[in-house]
């Protein structure tokens, strides 16, 4: 790329940072001013929507200046097209997009705004756009599938697992996670990750924890019934393991679904690598599903489980099912980070880590300070 256009796309970059909120907000609004029948597409709420657009907008600008690393951008953005067929996006609504994009960037660079850059940036959009619709009419599975609950019980106050049953084949595999809608909130997405391998029968378990604030989650925990029809879209991440390597996990609380839905995929196998998985909490009597975890252990001996938790006793409000001691299972006291670096060398180990961003980063950063090479540490992505 001629030192022009990136310099063109470096300025564009910064304009676009500078307010990103803003930035946003404005192209959904000129987006709409086109179409006014996109609205319907989109909730009530759009911030996190608006939140994801910048980020890719963002990672475009990046990206396309650069000298290598196209290949990965084109799949990024045909994996977007892809996944905008959830929301009923149709190849037509990419013009509205890319005029909406190129309107709101005129907009940015007044004064800067000639012809060699309206040039350079059409480019640019035109790739996004193209790439996206492209992917999405070329798609040949489905943009959604229903399932239904068929049982949900509550292990806390908190948290929840829920099953069901999906009306037709899912495409996913054991480690990534899949978009979902529930009823109670049907234009508001999340990401939850199986906890047990895709089977013929098209069964599913979610386990879900309310956060604070969260609309999706608190609504599953609380409302959720036998008899509900979720919607659900893509899967993503690439969480998996190989078979030449051991393995190190790290669980912090529903963080465990996609581990532990690794861990039954791999006991159906005889040449399963040994396997160490931490299991975190804060309180001893929230690792929930430790008993299912031993069980796994006890028929397959490459498993070895430890429990972990930050208070060494729990408070009168937690009755646990079966504490590590009942189950035989090794119990340590402190921060998943903490205890897991102090557990051993990991340097020859493949890592995988799931649970909140916190203690992701946090465990990453211990691990990499104590010797493990970050090629080797696995996550989903981290926001």
């Amino acid at each position: 790329m001629a030192s022009h256009s990136r310099h063109t796309l470096h300025q564009l970059r910064t304009a676009v940072n500078r307010q990103p909120d803003r930035f946003a907000t404005n192209v959904f609004t000129r987006m709409f001013a086109i179409d006014p029948d996109l609205r319907d597409l989109f909730g009530v709420s759009m911030a996190a929507q608006q939140i994801a657009f910048h980020r890719v907008i963002d990672h475009v600008l990046e990206a396309i200046p650069a000298e290598s690393g196209h290949a990965d951008l084109v799949e990024f953005l045909a994996q977007l097209g892809r996944d905008h067929r959830k929301f009923g996006v149709e190849p037509e609504h990419y013009h509205v997009m890319y005029a909406a994009l190129m309107g709101e960037f005129a907009s940015l660079m007044e004064g800067y705004w000639d012809s060699e850059a309206q040039q350079t940036v059409s480019q640019a959009m035109m790739l996004v756009t193209g790439v996206m619709r492209g992917a999405a009419e070329t798609a040949t599975h489905p943009a959604r599938w229903t399932a239904e609950v068929v049982e949900k019980y509550r292990i806390s106050r908190d948290l929840a697992v829920v099953r069901l049953i999906a009306h037709a084949p899912l495409t996913f595999i054991a480690g990534q996670y899949l978009e979902v809608h529930i009823p109670q909130w049907p234009k508001q997405w999340r990401n939850f990750s199986p906890s047990i391998p895709p089977n013929p029968a098209g069964e599913l378990e979610f386990h879900v924890r309310a956060i604070h604030g969260g609309t999706v989650s608190s609504a599953i925990v609380s409302e959720t019934a036998v008899g509900d029809v979720w919607t659900l879209s893509q899967s993503h991440g690439t969480l998996h393991v190989d078979r030449d390597q051991p393995v190190l996990m790290v669980a912090g609380g529903t963080g465990l679904a996609p581990l532990r839905a690794l861990l039954i995929e791999m006991s159906k196998r005889a040449d399963s690598p040994p396997t160490h998985i931490f299991y975190g909490m804060r309180h001893p009597g929230e690792l929930y599903d430790l008993s299912v975890l031993r069980r796994i252990a006890a028929t397959n001996p490459w498993l070895q489980v430890t429990a972990v938790s930050e208070e060494e006793r729990d408070p009168w409000w937690i009755r646990a099912v079966a504490t590590p001691a009942e189950l035989g299972i090794e119990h340590r006291i402190g921060t998943l980070a903490d205890v897991v670096v102090g557990a051993g060398n990991w340097e020859d180990h493949q890592v995988l880590i799931a649970g909140s961003a916190q203690m992701i980063e946090a465990t990453r950063r211990q691990l990499i300070i104590a010797g493990v090479r970050a090629s080797r540490i696995q996550h989903d992505p981290v926001y």
